[in-house]
């Protein structure tokens, strides 16, 4: 009769042990993956060759002010996104023909700055202007048609916002992939888009990124293999691309 008690409070003692140390361990973990750093895996090709399918990249979310989880509480960062910055953030809500899946209305993305506050950006035969300056590109990499490209439809909106009357010109009348704006970023907005401009989904569909979006500055790639070689369930650890590991981006 009087060993029960003994066991209960052996148990307890021991429950009570176990969170005081495995608790500020989770405490720390998460207030760091919050604030501090995370992984993002990259799942498409719309940044190649910048970066690949199967690149997993530490993203550094201090920099920009770190975003409180379930809240609109951005905390301050240390420097302010630049034209040019590789950035992953929150994408405004998209229509359903250009999403991932059909319930991913708002889903976190990387692309690259190309217009801030205040720029004015469109595009003439594929090529990108910022303030009138011709934008350096990358060769887009060759893929599946993707019908979120070519839908011309899609551009519509822009024709409601499109600067009019300016010294570059006036809108194309009918947005295309390769051909629309003049628009102005506005205030507090950024303009982003892919690197592998044939086959990304980007500003030109959903139109300029809140501030309030931007989660972090990727810094490099950690980890990276090949999805399509190899075995599947296997691929992880027989096609690592070693040379990818620690590729600062740029």
């Amino acid at each position: 009769m009087t060993k029960a008690p003994a066991k209960k409070g052996g148990l307890l003692h021991g429950l009570r042990a176990f969170v005081l140390n495995v608790a500020p361990v989770v405490i720390v973990f998460l207030v760091a993956r919050v604030a501090l750093a995370e992984a993002y895996r990259i799942p498409s090709g719309s940044m190649e060759p910048t970066l690949l399918i199967g690149d997993w990249l530490f993203v550094n979310k201090l920099r920009f002010g770190p975003h409180i989880p379930l809240t609109n509480i951005n905390l301050p960062g240390y420097a302010e996104p630049q034209r040019r910055d590789v950035t992953v953030f929150v994408s405004p809500p998209q229509v359903e023909a250009i999403r991932i899946t059909p319930d991913q209305v708002t889903p976190t993305l990387v692309k690259r700055i190309v217009g801030v506050a205040g720029d004015t950006v469109f595009m003439r035969a594929g090529v990108l202007y910022v303030n009138g300056t011709a934008e350096p590109g990358t060769d887009s990499v060759p893929s599946a048609t993707d019908p979120r490209n070519v839908e011309d439809a899609l551009f519509s909106w822009q024709q409601g916002i499109a600067l009019r009357g300016s010294r570059f010109g006036e809108p194309v009348a009918k947005p295309t992939l390769h051909n629309w704006g003049p628009l102005l970023v506005p205030a507090g907005h950024f303009f982003m888009m892919g690197d592998n401009r044939d086959n990304s989904v980007d500003s030109r569909y959903y139109g300029a990124v809140p501030r309030e979006n931007m989660r972090g500055r990727p810094t490099f790639v950690y980890y990276s293999f090949d999805m399509e070689q190899g075995v599947d369930y296997f691929r992880a650890f027989t096609e690592i691309r070693w040379k990818r590991l620690g590729t600062w981006i740029k």
